[in-house]
């Protein structure tokens, strides 16, 4: 820590926050100490030899001298396998129940005493001593994990375990919930603890808000998804293997996953990366697709302006002819009494056609008079201590409970609550601070581990309820805007979560620091989650420590306008955080982006849509059409929009050319018209004004026409090639069923035909069509 760091640290120690911080860490201390036992001395075990086995559809049972295997390969191809009983079910991240079993495939004897599952997709192989193997149906090996072990307390209690796989040695890992330090994951441990940023974005390698203990390797054999399920505290350790190290042998890689409790079970998922994040999301739940607003520019007002703000802040961007779609009220306090701003917020009708959003926070203030406390301490929804007492936090209210998301009646409680929230003109919720957080000067700042949880049910302490309090927080959100408003689609974003948070919703990827790290980190975090199957996601630009350079912001924004979630935040303290602050050289450049976010919203509207059908993230590695390409795996400063756009930011200082990879194909600049072949690398003019964006040849892209209708923008095809793409027409913000138009492309004597798949005619009545690359 720096003087200046440890001068901020000290007033903040002073502070009445920092006292109450103290106090908190202390009596967390005290409670955990009497509700967790000694875990006593922990012999180790692992499985022992195999005893026997009982097929069953889709797999069976193996046994072994001191465990249990199940194991079975589901409709679609999907391999799950749990030890010592275990079963996928009860499960936080599934979606609608288990998916039937391959009635096509069974347990069968394998060589040397071991067992195997042979179905269409994969081959799953089990050792005589516990090893299980995935392999694609031509038998090359994608993973194969070792016999676990575990570590079981004398006393009883949850057993701690690890599980240790070696992947091909040319595998490349990526991402656990979306990472600063990726998207590609380098070696090192990873710790799955959601966990309240102390800084911003890009300002530290400790765990994030939001982790999952989700893994997609890419390697030549073939790209594979495995999710470990289980929400207990963990750390994932990667090491990239080496070819021909060792008298040319390779050196496979490894990941290793220490869980302190939980059950050990896993889910593994192969294919091509488009065919593996589509059976995610049939497992885990298909993504919400946003309104159709919530995919232009949004902004929040500074900490405690509420709804004054927000009007002053509509008015200054019509003022400037900059477009803005929404504005997110934070009034600087989680949910208070329902006379007095509930959920940090005095409530409104929209603005001037701008939608408003609410930032709420878990943390309900333990003050007499306040009408959420009361009532919800009255029907027992806050978090207790093993004796039965309510954990009590702090939050910048001061003292303050926590509502158990873990219990449906107090989901539904809550849930209620944002009904109110949308009576009053909200168009939609942000949470914040959901990990959950309550600040302590030592230790993790959450609440004590021994703090008990309903756990639907079940019932359960802290360890096993920390990781899912924000995806039981963003259901019961969901859940009460859908009742309050059937006919919409509800708008909900979440600082944390985990597997299967895109049912609810989108996630926030952190705010972008005041240096240039913060934007690698964010375009990371972004890619990172687009891989765990959460699409919908963004930073907040602008905010965070430091004050931003005019370069910076601008790189920023830029960014941003490509990102599926656009956000610009004006953090207290740190310098100018509005477009006209810079000076109007800037404020020229922000017009541009923002109106290049406008005329591309239509395709953005095609990307929500299909993402919700296939799974498939908006923003994606450039590897993603081309897995195969290891020159594409390590690519991480440019990404793919949909499959039809390259998007190259500016992430250093003062660079106005840039190298961008190319995938194979053809390639237009956006900007220039200057075409380029891949697979192979270019450089790129990259101004102040713009940052580079490639559109690939053939492909057809909906965009915002001058009179505001939809216009179908065609980049040439090369000879002899085709392309095409979708257009999804925006169906509203209710639950219409998106029409999905599909196009061809071809050159045919130096003219580009564009075909509508199944229709009569080239493209429907009125449609412009713009061709573009000849």
């Amino acid at each position: 820590m720096d003087v200046r760091g440890l001068m901020r640290w000290a007033r903040y120690a002073a502070s009445r926050r920092g006292v109450r911080a103290t106090r908190f860490a202390w009596r967390r201390r005290r409670i955990d100490a009497r509700g967790l036992p000694d875990r006593g001395r922990e012999p180790a075990r692992a499985p022992g030899p195999v005893t026997g086995a009982e097929p069953q559809p889709g797999g069976g049972i193996v046994r072994f001298a001191r465990s249990e295997l199940r194991i079975c390969v589901v409709a679609g191809g999907a391999v799950f396998w749990g030890w010592d009983g275990a079963g996928p079910e009860p499960s936080y991240a599934l979606a609608g129940g288990v998916p039937e079993p391959d009635g096509r495939a069974g347990l069968e004897p394998d060589k040397d005493g071991g067992w195997r599952v042979v179905s269409e997709r994969v081959t799953v192989e089990v050792s005589r001593v516990g090893a299980v193997a995935i392999r694609t149906p031509g038998g090359i090996a994608l993973r194969r994990e070792l016999p676990p072990r575990w570590w079981e307390p004398v006393g009883g209690g949850p057993a701690r375990w690890t599980q240790r796989a070696e992947v091909a040695a040319d595998a490349r890992f990526f991402g656990l919930g979306g990472r600063a330090s990726g998207p590609r994951l380098r070696d090192g441990a990873y710790r799955l603890w959601n966990t309240a940023a102390r800084g911003p974005a890009g300002s530290g390698d400790g765990p994030p808000p939001l982790t999952m203990p989700v893994q997609l390797v890419v390697a030549d054999a073939g790209t594979h998804l495995a999710f470990q399920d289980s929400t207990w505290d963990g750390v994932v350790t990667l090491r990239e293997g080496e070819e021909g190290a060792g008298s040319g042998h390779d050196r496979p890689g490894t990941v290793e996953v220490r869980m302190e409790g939980g059950p050990l079970r896993c889910w593994v998922i192969v294919g091509r990366p488009a065919r593996v994040l589509a059976h995610w999301a049939r497992l885990t739940g298909a993504p919400a697709a946003p309104p159709s607003w919530a995919l232009g520019p949004q902004c929040v007002g500074p900490v405690g302006g509420g709804v004054a703000e927000a009007v002053r802040t509509v008015a200054a961007w019509r003022e400037r002819g900059l477009p803005l779609s929404a504005v997110h009220v934070d009034a600087g306090g989680p949910a208070g009494s329902r006379a007095g701003a509930p959920f940090g917020s005095e409530g409104s009708a929209p603005v001037e056609g701008v939608r408003l959003v609410s930032v709420v926070a878990p943390a309900v203030p333990a003050e007499p008079g306040n009408a959420v406390y009361e009532e919800g301490a009255a029907a027992g929804a806050f978090v207790r201590d093993g004796s039965g007492r309510e954990v009590r936090g702090v939050d910048r209210a001061g003292e303050c409970v926590y509502p158990d998301f873990t219990d449906p009646r107090v989901r539904r409680w809550w849930g209620g609550l944002y009904g109110e929230d949308r009576a009053r003109g909200f168009s939609g919720v942000w949470h914040e601070r959901n990990e959950p957080v309550s600040p302590a000067s030592f230790g993790d700042r959450t609440l004590p581990r021994s703090a008990r949880h309903d756990l639907d049910g079940r019932g359960g302490d802290h360890r096993e309820g920390h990781n899912v309090y924000g995806l039981t927080m963003a259901r019961a959100g969901y859940e009460g805007l859908l009742r309050a408003r059937p006919g919409e689609r509800p708008f909900l974003v979440s600082r944390s979560g985990w597997a299967g948070m895109q049912r609810y919703g989108g996630a926030g990827a952190g705010e972008v620091c005041g240096d240039w790290r913060g934007l690698r980190a964010a375009l990371s975090a972004v890619l990172g989650l687009g891989l765990c199957g959460v699409p919908y996601a963004g930073p907040d630009l602008g905010g965070g420590d430091g004050a931003p350079s005019a370069e910076l912001w601008v790189r920023g924004l830029q960014l941003g306008a490509y990102l599926p979630l656009f956000r610009i935040r004006a953090a207290a303290g740190a310098g100018p955080g509005e477009p006209w602050e810079f000076g109007p050289v800037v404020l020229g450049h922000a017009r541009a982006a923002l109106g290049e976010r406008e005329r591309l919203r239509p395709y953005f509207v095609t990307l929500a849509h299909m993402a919700r059908l296939t799974g498939a993230p908006y923003a994606r590695p450039l590897w993603w059409g081309s897995p195969e390409d290891r020159s594409l795996r390590g690519c991480e400063d440019a990404f793919l929009l949909g499959d039809a756009l390259l998007v190259a930011p500016v992430l250093e200082e003062g660079v106005e050319r840039r190298p961008v990879r190319l995938p194979k194909g053809r390639w237009y600049d956006r900007a220039t018209g200057r075409v380029y072949d891949g697979p192979g690398r270019v450089v790129l003019d990259a101004p102040l004004s713009r940052a580079p964006v490639l559109a690939r040849g053939g492909s057809v892209i909906p965009v915002r026409g001058a009179d505001g209708g939809v216009e179908l923008e065609v980049w040439a095809p090369a000879a002899g090639r085709r392309g095409g793409g979708v257009v999804v027409p925006d169906p509203g913000d209710g639950w219409e069923e998106a029409e999905v138009e599909r196009y061809t492309t071809r050159l045919v004597d130096g003219r580009v035909r564009v075909r509508r798949v199944g229709a009569e005619g080239s493209v429907p009545p009125g449609r412009p069509v713009r061709v573009r690359g000849l």
